[in-house]
């Protein structure tokens, strides 16, 4: 499978996922009051209430259907006190045939990813690193166009902008950008300069990841220690006001899981170009900076 037929899988899966947990969100939001719980405010993500919600639903599914391959006729449905109307089993076995479709597609990833050694030689043993991270990576980042670990860092939306600040969608950090417009005319518009869908997966999905491997995980360790240097730094740390020092908690994590992911990228990026036979660049802060930490790739 080429990047291109990669990328295809994965974009088409995670929009398959996102059909699915909007789905899953109003769905949701017809039974709460039936289950006496309150409506969420949530819509971007499955909350732990709608998720509690969705499992007690697919346990009254399972029971009617009991491994029906099809649907029961309506004359033939009898319901329970979770699905107690047709309606409401049809509603739900749509939600259900999505997620069926989006774990099948997940399950793809690993066998497509055995044709890529960085996945057999290097992604497959990090931990909190499962496939459908690994074909992200894999399917956005072009390492031949990689001269540099701070390429990827800048296509990621990891570097830091003219101001100082961490690279973000912030007016004061778009550029110009040229596009053609339907009538064919060249024009220019504001634009980020990162690829927004690989720093999501990075930062929101690969970080906490991480983080939920503790020990296990050599990256746990480097975000621990930045974020201590950070509780002692002039500028982050706490200063007695607790609403202030919420907010500088909240930021310290933030640029803590940013390092972390940015340190993994290095590690990616070396064990990728070996793999690849292409030369290899040191990081900017030891090539042009002279700072080295000793520290090896996982």
């Amino acid at each position: 499978m080429s990047e291109s037929e990669m990328k295809v899988l994965v974009r088409g899966t995670y929009d398959l996922q996102k059909l699915r947990v909007a789905m899953g969100n109003r769905l949701t939001g017809n039974f709460k009051a039936r289950l006496g719980m309150k409506p969420s405010t949530k819509e971007k993500e499955l909350s732990k209430q709608a998720k509690k919600v969705l499992k007690e639903l697919r346990q009254s599914y399972d029971r009617i259907t009991d491994g029906i391959v099809k649907l029961p006729a309506p004359k033939k449905f009898e319901g329970d006190e979770v699905i107690s109307t047709y309606a409401e089993l049809v509603m739900v076995h749509g939600y259900m045939n999505l997620l069926e479709h989006e774990e099948s597609q997940f399950k793809l990833f690993e066998k497509a990813l055995s044709a890529y050694p960085i996945w057999t030689g290097f992604l497959k043993d990090v931990k909190g690193c499962d496939p459908a991270m690994a074909g992200v990576i894999i399917s956005e980042i072009d390492i031949h166009k990689a001269k540099y670990p701070s390429s990827i860092h800048a296509y990621a939306g990891l570097d830091v902008a003219a101001d100082g600040k961490g690279r973000s969608r912030r007016k004061e950090h778009l550029v110009d950008t040229e596009y053609t417009d339907k009538e064919g005319k060249k024009k220019m518009k504001k634009g980020i300069t990162f690829n927004p869908f690989l720093k999501t997966k990075l930062v929101g999905v690969l970080g906490p990841s991480f983080l939920k491997c503790g020990d296990r995980s050599p990256y746990r360790k480097i975000y621990d220690d930045y974020r201590h240097r950070l509780e002692s730094h002039a500028k982050y740390k706490d200063v007695g006001d607790k609403k202030k020092d919420k907010g500088k908690k909240g930021h310290r994590h933030n640029m803590a899981v940013r390092y972390m992911v940015k340190m993994f990228l290095i590690d990616l990026y070396r064990v990728w170009r070996e793999l690849e036979g292409l030369p290899v660049s040191a990081p900017y802060h030891e090539a042009k900076l002279g700072y080295t930490h000793g520290r090896k790739a996982a």
